[in-house]
């Protein structure tokens, strides 16, 4: 399964207005796990920033006047996403201005959301934490993802970010990694969620011998003879 996990920077708040993506930051994941495959792209808006723009993300006209435009650079993009799910958060924002930036180039061009998959975890927060805070920094002090590093907001880093919160959002058994030592320390199981290092050396498989099967087996007899061969970790056909 691969999935882009997408965040963008623009001029202001309305695509309708004629406001304008000036960051496109990408990562991406590969059943579950970051490959180190990113995508990351400065645009030149041809068009003045607001100030209140501005002091979110920090990119000032002078910065993108040498950057590319989008229709130089939107090949490239929807190339990288194409074939995978889309995570965002508040996925209406950033694809109502990604839509807006590809209909300025192909007017009939249809909508990312209708040919691609998307994930709003936004939304997926709210069902999970109903009346609380879901912006990304209360979803990271929330999970224990670090986000010290995010003193404005970027977008590959907010995508970066917005992976490992993704992942911890969908984890399951998060309180599975905290050990019987680290029960009482006061920290919540997802303060022990680290980030694997791409490209990280894969696991050994140890399978289990011939002797360890045989007691598996024999152990499964004994519960089907005591459960009237009621045994859930065998094959129903089997039981």
């Amino acid at each position: 399964m691969r999935q882009i996990v997408l965040d963008t920077e623009t001029t202001g708040l309305e695509a309708t207005q004629g406001h304008r993506i000036i960051e496109i930051g990408c990562v991406e994941l590969v059943n579950r796990k970051l490959t180190g495959n990113h995508y990351h792209q400065y645009i030149n808006p041809q068009r003045e920033i607001d100030q209140g723009a501005i002091e979110v993300h920090g990119i000032t006209g002078e910065f993108l006047a040498d950057k590319p435009l989008f229709e130089q650079v939107a090949a490239d993009f929807i190339e990288y996403i194409a074939g995978a799910e889309l995570v965002i958060h508040n996925a209406p924002f950033d694809l109502g201005f990604l839509n807006a930036e590809l209909q300025r180039l192909e007017r009939d061009r249809s909508a990312l959301e209708s040919v691609c998959p998307v994930v709003d975890t936004l939304v997926m927060a709210r069902a999970k934490h109903p009346g609380q805070r879901n912006n990304l920094d209360a979803l990271c002090q929330r999970y224990g993802v670090d986000n010290s590093q995010r003193e404005l907001h970027g977008a590959l880093l907010d995508a970066e970010i917005l992976a490992d919160v993704y992942l911890a959002m969908t984890g399951g058994q998060t309180a599975l990694l905290l050990s019987e030592s680290d029960a009482g320390d006061g920290q919540s199981p997802g303060e022990q969620i680290r980030r694997l290092p791409a490209g990280r050396e894969a696991l050994p498989v140890i399978r289990a011998s011939v002797a360890e099967i045989t007691a598996h087996e024999a152990q499964l007899d004994a519960i089907a003879k005591d459960s009237g061969g009621k045994v859930v970790w065998r094959d129903p056909a089997e039981a």
